[in-house]
């Protein structure tokens, strides 16, 4: 009599082995643990930068309706979540989503996910440098008392000199290894959550004090997605709540380097993905309570300070002293994933090299500290030459740039999601489970961002979308956002003269669970 073994072929069944088709990168494995790995995919997010950049553009949207906004951005990146789970299950590889819609759907398709994640964290390293640079130079000033210290971050060249030095100690911090990553990031991360429960606890305290004629009693209604005033308005504060979470799949990335890799990523995204909804749902609360979500005063959506909340809300709510601690905060938050969004960028073009989608020169690993060294040092210099010429060439530029930001990330998410049904689709009958995790929430998940990348690809047409700059009428944001993902195609055609092996689909072929008969 036969038994069918229902494991996925080349699956890491527990002895080491890689799964088919796999191969192993040099990197130092079991440096990261659970806890550590949760921390690398908070810190990536950077929750207190995202707050403060995010609470009043959101409020703006869907008024009251914040909260509810926050958990309906937080569902589609759930789904996605147990689609990354269980491909890391059956492949812990560090290529993650390039790897997997490889394996999938074949190279070409697999080749531009892992561009639509490279591109996208270029673009989002450029972007927490110059937060980061400017939190800097106002922390400066708030220590000292001088307008002029803070001022200085006004001037172009001191920005971009101090931008550049923070870009090169996170690179220098990734490409000592994750021992390196690991130990900084407790301390950052630590801080940011610390202060953050400070500043909901005192807003929670004032809310409803004379010192705050704007603030409004809780509703349950705030929790409600149904009840804001128009799709268009629930779809554009929906779009901002879907950048807050982008970043969780950093500690997929680390899974080699993880003990446990097949598991530990996969629970360690859960558990940073639940620390970052509860953040944001309890300051998103404490904030409307004290202040309410209108554009008066302190109000959320004010105009004038809706682009960074804290910088307007710290005195008030936390007062001089403390108030400080919540700037500290954001700039720790912003260096924290300054540094840590160099693990997936690295990681993705050390697996693309690896797998001779990118050049060979890419898959070297640095002797000692087992780290991808090429790939880190190469995405410093990108980031810092993107950010130096986007300063230059115009602000408005660098806005729309972020502003595409969003297309990339649904485009690889999503196709991640749908690569994750179809690699396990002989598996969705065989259980409830498998049906639920392997098919169902995936291709849920896959749906409603697919939604959102058609939504915000019509929006960007608009010149009103963004920085309102425009080309040949078309809005700039779609000619940057559409406009990098056919740079990758151009790139793709390029690759295939130089490495037609992996484009024919014989260095990483694609695959499917099967049933194997054993005696």
């Amino acid at each position: 009599m036969t038994q069918l073994d229902v494991r996925p072929q080349g699956t890491d069944t527990g002895d080491g082995a890689p799964a088919e088709g796999m191969r192993t990168k040099g990197l130092s494995g079991n440096s990261v643990g659970l806890l550590g790995s949760a921390v690398i995919g908070v810190s990536t997010v950077a929750p207190v930068y995202c707050l403060t950049s995010t609470l009043g553009s959101t409020a703006g949207e869907v008024g009251l309706q914040m909260p509810a906004v926050f958990l309906a951005g937080f569902l589609p990146m759930l789904l996605v979540a147990f689609a990354y789970r269980e491909l890391n299950k059956a492949m812990p590889d560090c290529g993650t989503s390039f790897t997997w819609t490889v394996k999938a759907f074949g190279p070409r398709v697999g080749w531009m996910c892992g561009w639509g994640l490279v591109i996208a964290t270029i673009i989002v390293l450029s972007n927490l440098a110059g937060v980061a640079t400017s939190y800097f130079w106002l922390l400066a000033g708030e220590i000292t008392g001088s307008e002029s210290v803070a001022a200085l971050d006004g001037n172009k060249g001191v920005h971009i000199v101090t931008c550049l030095a923070l870009i090169a100690i996170a690179t220098v911090i990734s490409y000592r290894g994750m021992t390196a990553t690991k130990g900084v990031q407790y301390t950052l991360v630590a801080l940011q959550l610390l202060v953050l429960a400070v500043f909901v606890a005192m807003a929670f305290t004032k809310s409803g004090s004379a010192e705050f004629p704007t603030s409004v009693d809780f509703s349950w209604s705030w929790l409600n997605p149904f009840a804001v005033q128009s799709f268009a308005a629930f779809t554009a504060g929906l779009s901002l709540s879907i950048f807050m979470y982008w970043g969780w799949d950093a500690c997929l990335t680390a899974n080699e380097e993880t003990s446990g890799s097949s598991r530990t990523p996969g629970r360690a995204a859960l558990v940073a993905m639940v620390v970052l909804v509860g953040s944001y749902l309890a300051t998103g609360v404490a904030a409307q309570m004290v202040v309410g979500s209108g554009d008066q005063g302190l109000g959320l959506a004010n105009p004038e300070t809706s682009d960074n909340v804290f910088a307007a809300l710290a005195g008030p709510v936390m007062g001089p002293a403390l108030g400080i601690l919540l700037f500290v905060a954001v700039l720790a938050s912003a260096a924290a994933s300054l540094q840590t969004t160099f693990i997936p960028v690295a990681r993705t073009v050390l697996a693309m090299s690896t797998y001779e989608a990118l050049p060979a020169s890419y898959a070297k690993v640095h002797p000692r500290f087992r780290t991808p060294g090429r790939a880190t040092v190469t995405a410093g210099i990108a980031t810092g030459v993107f950010y130096t010429v986007m300063t230059l060439l115009s602000e408005h530029v660098l806005v729309d740039t972020i502003y595409a930001l969003g297309l990339m990330i649904c485009f690889y998410y999503a196709l991640t999601a749908f690569a994750c049904a179809w690699y396990f689709r002989a598996d969705l009958l065989k259980s409830g489970r498998d049906l639920m995790f392997k098919g169902l929430f995936p291709v849920v998940g896959g749906v409603l961002l697919t939604a959102v990348f058609a939504k915000t690809l019509a929006d960007m047409w608009d010149p009103a979308y963004g920085s309102g700059s425009s080309v040949l009428g078309v809005g700039s944001v779609f000619v940057i956002g559409v406009g990098l993902l056919a740079l990758g195609l151009v790139i793709m055609f390029v690759m295939g003269r130089r490495s037609p092996a992996f484009f024919r689909g014989e260095v990483l072929t694609k695959s499917t669970p099967a049933l194997v008969a054993e005696d």
